[in-house]
């Protein structure tokens, strides 16, 4: 799932499984592929941040006679969780951005929206300005969090 565009998982979850005989709504849908594609790309990051973690560290862990799940636990994870931060939300900035292409299966979201009630009011620019500022609510304090979660772990 990683390597496909979302817009294409979003049609084989909602198109791919009525061929199969699964009817789902549009929110089933968008549901289950922003899902499987959240979690395909933050197991990749997570996982490059473990790998991220300097071998001497593990070897450090390994020579307290460490068992592998008190390693990973004590010494790996931790060092992992704050390398993890800044790609972890710089992605979910990215998701909760992405939810707009699920208009196209029929699911109602922000964006689509935005553009039934500008074609019903014709005032776009008033419109998407609130679209805008309201997808700013959402992401900005995922970005401040994250910002103080940095912070707080990094010492400052």
């Amino acid at each position: 799932f990683q390597g496909t565009p979302l817009l294409m998982q979003l049609f084989l979850a909602y198109f791919g499984l009525a061929l199969l005989g699964l009817e789902v709504s549009a929110w089933t849908a968008a549901a289950l592929a922003l899902t499987l594609y959240t979690s395909a790309y933050l197991v990749e990051i997570w996982r490059g941040c473990v790998e991220a973690v300097p071998r001497g560290q593990w070897e450090a862990a390994r020579s307290l006679a460490l068992s592998f799940g008190e390693q990973l636990r004590h010494v790996i994870l931790p060092q992992a969780g704050r390398l993890a931060i800044a790609p972890t939300v710089g992605f979910l900035v990215q998701v909760i951005k992405g939810t707009a292409l699920a208009s196209v299966i029929g699911f109602i979201e922000l964006t689509k929206a935005g553009s039934m009630i500008a074609n019903a009011s014709f005032k776009p620019f008033l419109v998407f300005g609130c679209v805008a500022l309201l997808y700013f609510a959402l992401c900005f304090p995922v970005s401040l969090f994250a910002q103080h979660l940095e912070g707080k772990l990094h010492g400052r």
